[in-house]
């Protein structure tokens, strides 16, 4: 019974983490280029100690010491919506492509192209970190924005009444890259793992919706929701059997 109250309190655990990550995404329905997070559970099978005896050696037993654990969590990669919001510095992304932006923790990789011009005159994110250009289109490193009326071109170029000031870089990953989310929508990469993104195209005025399906999380906010009450239940009823047994049962020992 001990077996069953460890397995129903992993499970209570690891229904606790899903629901962090569903409000977590539920949180950021309305930000623009975030990436959905998705859960993966895996099963452990408790095993007895070194040297001493293997009572888990059977089928009964061994679903009786198997306890769901959440294994970790994978950024739900399917684009969001564009929708047009008329400003001409949001940039929308169409194709795998990310925008490279120098943080202090080095260069991280985000879809959400809500850009600004700093008061030096550097084109950044919304927290003030520099877009790095294209070096096919201007110097390595940062965008510098004139004054005037800015337009930028599918393939990155930015021009500033007319003339060329620079150019956006995109990058994508190989299948498989294993991409950090870092707060809401930026992501770490590994070292050198960036390749410059050929097929994907940039379109001014226009941003990238979340790509988080409010009904469909709702749906599992409630399904983790109720799977956690009847986990709680569970542990209930094992913690009654506990007293009952040494209240009762042990005393006649």
């Amino acid at each position: 019974m001990d077996s069953g109250f460890y397995a129903a309190c992993a499970g209570l655990r690891a229904q606790s983490q899903a629901l962090e990550v569903v409000g977590h995404n539920l949180a950021n329905l309305n930000t623009a280029g975030f990436r959905g997070q998705q859960t993966t559970f895996q099963s452990l099978v408790a095993m007895s100690r070194p040297g001493a005896p293997n009572v888990i050696n059977n089928a009964l037993n061994s679903a009786a010491n198997n306890f769901g654990v959440l294994e970790g969590t994978h950024l739900d990669m399917t684009a969001g919506n564009l929708q047009a919001t008329g400003n001409p510095l949001d940039v929308g992304i169409e194709g795998n492509g990310f925008f490279a932006i120098q943080t202090a923790r080095g260069i991280r990789y985000t879809r959400n192209g809500n850009f600004q011009v700093s008061s030096s005159g550097v084109l950044v994110t919304a927290a003030g970190e520099p877009v790095l250009s294209d070096p096919a289109l201007g110097a390595n490193g940062v965008i510098n924005v004139p004054t005037g009326a800015v337009s930028i071109a599918s393939d990155g170029t930015l021009s500033v009444n007319g003339a060329v000031a620079g150019g956006i870089q995109l990058f994508e990953f190989a299948p498989g890259t294993r991409l950090t989310s870092e707060g809401e929508t930026m992501l770490a990469a590994p070292e050198g793992s960036a390749i410059p993104s050929p097929q994907s195209t940039l379109r001014q005025g226009a941003l990238e919706s979340s790509n988080v399906n409010s009904i469909g999380s709702v749906v599992t906010l409630i399904g983790v929701q109720r799977q956690a009450e009847m986990l709680q239940r569970a542990m209930s009823l094992f913690d009654t059997e506990f007293n009952r047994i040494a209240t009762s049962d042990l005393g006649k020992v």
